[in-house]
């Protein structure tokens, strides 16, 4: 499924595949996010961080009436505040689909995977 953008000279379509990877670009920037996380971490069998080529199976689009709804799969640094982590991501997702693809999030979910020990 991809958002579709009417505009005056056409349709411009974009696949899930490349609103996913804007977000998981968004999301990792965010200082206290160790990474992405598989959104069926028991189904597939991986509790390890998600690398570039695989964001869209931490990342959920859903098609709404005038925008789209985004559930994001994190896994949090130990000892930073998951609160204050958690809305970074979404403020920061919110900015760049808006900025980058020209499309409204509604709603930015962000789920905690894990919390994960960096070494010094």
């Amino acid at each position: 499924m991809a958002v579709k953008i009417n505009t005056q000279t056409g349709m411009i379509e974009i696949s899930n595949e490349v609103i996913a990877t804007v977000v998981g670009g968004a999301v990792t920037d965010v200082f206290g996010i160790v990474g992405m996380a598989s959104k069926n971490q028991i189904k597939d069998n991986i509790t390890e961080i998600l690398r570039k080529e695989n964001y869209s199976r931490g990342v959920v689009v859903r098609q709404e009436e005038n925008g789209i709804a985004v559930d994001v799969y994190t896994i949090v640094s130990y000892g930073t505040k998951i609160s204050e982590v958690s809305r970074n991501v979404q403020e920061k997702v919110k900015y760049n689909l808006e900025t980058l693809l020209g499309v409204k999030a509604n709603s930015v979910n962000v789920f905690v995977q894990g919390v994960r020990v960096l070494p010094d």
